[in-house]
């Protein structure tokens, strides 16, 4: 489907975003793009919203990647999730996500996915979609039983889940499309590529 002379580049190393762009018939070709993405969450301030956190570390791997493939369209996304003003980032080991499960338990949390498109140091589109989901209260067995199931999963994902996996018995609610939650938000994408002409 894709009428770029070329494949669009990802500046990310998420396999289930090239996943997503592969299976929506966009060829794609990967870059290494290096964010400090701490950094750059500092230097925005603890009052920024997390979802402009997420549009702007999108936009900063799509600059970086951009640098990287001059001449190319190059894609760039991130994803914060939040409970309230907290932002959570990925555990990093299995007790952290543990007690970051806790935390949401019985909450709804915000899901914010952001993509940016950037050529040669311009970004030529950028959103950001939020999708909520309502986790379940969980017992200690409850949750010692998913992640027994998950496995070492749960450091793949900053919330510790995978909704397309056993991450589904966690919730009771979801509000928001399939591709948000998983990170990139490709109804929304998908129309600027069309009116760029590289997709019908």
């Amino acid at each position: 489907m894709w009428r770029g002379e070329q494949p669009l580049v990802l500046a990310s190393k998420s396999a289930t975003r090239l996943t997503l762009l592969v299976h929506a018939g966009v060829p794609v070709e990967t870059v290494a793009a290096e964010v400090d993405e701490r950094s750059l969450q500092a230097q925005a301030g603890e009052d920024v919203d997390p979802a402009h956190i997420a549009l702007l570390l999108a936009r900063a791997k799509a600059l970086a990647g951009s640098r990287a493939a001059p001449g190319r369209l190059v894609l760039g996304a991130d994803q914060t999730l939040a409970l309230g003003p907290k932002i959570y980032h990925k555990p990093e080991t299995v007790e952290a996500a543990r007690l970051q499960l806790m935390e949401l338990a019985g909450h709804t949390h915000a899901l914010h996915s952001a993509v940016a498109v950037a050529m040669d140091g311009t970004v030529m589109f950028d959103t950001v979609v939020s999708a909520f989901l309502t986790m379940r209260p969980l017992s200690e067995d409850a949750l010692a039983t998913y992640l027994a199931a998950a496995g070492q999963r749960v450091l793949t994902s900053v919330g510790a889940y995978q909704l397309e996996s056993v991450g589904v018995h966690l919730f009771t609610r979801v509000d928001g499309d399939h591709f948000t939650i998983l990170g990139l938000p490709l109804l929304q994408l998908l129309p600027f590529f069309r009116a760029q002409g590289l997709l019908p």
